[in-house]
């Protein structure tokens, strides 16, 4: 009998390329998302859950999903920071019930087949909260228990969804006469902001960097939303989706923890401008900080420690900075407006 990993928000940016390596490397995927798949992505999956019945937030999804025997699920489906922002309620709905629903899911369906179900749980530095721009300069790189005291509601939402997952693996029913926890492997990684090179920047709260490079690609002016000293850690997608299947396949005795900070590269705005301009000569780019999305990213660390998933699983990213902007971004983003 088939078992199959499940991909949410698997139309996503994330979701592309995770379909792509879960393809290449042999699994059987159910894909959810509200929007339908491109035909090249729907391809590689044997089942396809979208519009009504691609809302993790929908009930009849899960009698459905109930049928088939799972090895993993990959929640990536949220309302990321800024919508998050213009709609608190929707998000708490999203993030958190959509988050819920399918930890029971894999719950449910660990038990039945008596083995856990891996859930792999994308969480991002939003958790981070620090009350001023001088203790955030003084923090440095933050550990995965420092300053979680998120002020945004896509990060409160995360944080309590990490939680969520440790108590599912670790708790779940502690009071009940029979042992109700251990049938979900709860694993996840805190993902900086991250640069696609095949995908158009929606006006995320860290999306200032692609979309210097997207400007300067088409020989559009650009203005930051953001100082030219604000500072959060950056990664290529590529290494995002790595880590993800890296974590998935590290063994259980492995991991000392449920979370895990990754890193790769934390520039402030100024040198990431300065990295556009060296690949493209003329590229215009001036700075007119927002108000409150700067505020946002002055919440958040400068930069992370990832000793933990170094140590436990081997962590390790494969573009620093300057190699993600000339070897990755440049030449795709160019090829993609030529």
């Amino acid at each position: 009998m088939s078992t199959y990993t499940i991909v949410t928000g698997a139309n996503g940016e994330i979701g592309h390329s995770l379909l792509e390596k879960l393809h290449a490397a042999g699994r059987t995927i159910i894909a959810i998302d509200l929007n339908p798949l491109h035909e090249h992505h729907a391809a590689m999956c044997t089942h396809v859950f979208s519009g009504h019945m691609g809302d993790v937030t929908n009930h009849e999804l899960y009698n459905s999903l109930e049928q088939f025997d799972l090895d993993e699920v990959y929640h990536l489906a949220a309302l990321l920071s800024t919508s998050a922002e213009r709609n608190p309620e929707l998000a708490q709905k999203v993030n958190v019930g959509g988050t819920l629903n399918l930890l029971e899911l894999a719950r449910k369906t660990g038990k039945r087949m008596q083995r856990p179900v891996k859930f792999l749980f994308p969480s991002t530095i939003a958790i981070y909260g620090f009350p001023s721009l001088t203790e955030k300069n003084r923090a440095g790189a933050v550990t995965e228990d420092e300053y979680t005291l998120g002020r945004t509601m896509y990060g409160i939402n995360k944080l309590y969804c990490e939680q969520l997952g440790r108590y599912y693996d670790e708790l779940y029913m502690r009071l009940a006469p029979t042992k109700e926890h251990g049938w979900v492997d709860f694993r996840g990684v805190r993902f900086p902001g991250l640069i696609s090179a095949f995908t158009v920047p929606t006006g995320g709260t860290s999306d200032y960097a692609p979309e210097m490079l997207h400007a300067a690609a088409q020989g559009k002016s650009y203005s930051c939303f953001v100082r030219e000293d604000a500072q959060i850690p950056f990664m290529a997608m590529p290494d995002g989706v790595d880590a993800l299947m890296n974590l998935a396949a590290a063994p259980k005795e492995n991991l000392t923890r449920h979370i895990y900070n990754i890193a790769a590269f934390a520039p402030t705005a100024a040198q990431i401008a300065g990295q556009v301009k060296s690949l493209f000569p003329d590229a215009d780019i001036t700075f007119a900080p927002d108000v409150n999305r700067q505020a946002i990213v002055d919440s958040w660390c400068a930069d992370v420690n990832d000793n933990a998933a170094r140590n436990d699983w081997g962590w390790n990213a494969n573009y620093g900075f300057e190699e993600c902007f000339r070897d990755y971004l440049a030449p795709n983003i160019k090829q993609r407006y030529a």
